[in-house]
């Protein structure tokens, strides 16, 4: 499974991108749990965000959907930060 998390937004407007790819990952289970979990509580279409808010679109296997501060469920907070701290 790759998942892509691309991070907009925030003070000074950065983008930032990163994915894992969890094949052959010894912890790939709890990544599709996790996974699941949060894209079920994503959008469709990108959401109104916050002032210096930050929007996040995530691709999961070509499926793609978002969410944004301040409504990230535990989950995508989760996820969101475990790709951009492991991902390439």
């Amino acid at each position: 499974m790759r998942i892509g998390v691309r991070r907009t937004g925030g003070f000074a407007g950065i983008e930032r991108y990163a994915e894992v790819d969890t094949s052959g990952r010894p912890d790939a289970a709890e990544w599709h749990a996790l996974v699941e979990e949060a894209v079920a509580a994503g959008r469709g279409t990108p959401p109104i965000g916050v002032p210096d808010g930050f929007s996040y679109q995530l691709t999961v296997d070509g499926r793609t959907v978002y969410c944004a501060d301040p409504r990230l469920t535990e989950a995508q907070s989760r996820l969101i930060s475990q790709v951009l701290k492991e991902g390439a």
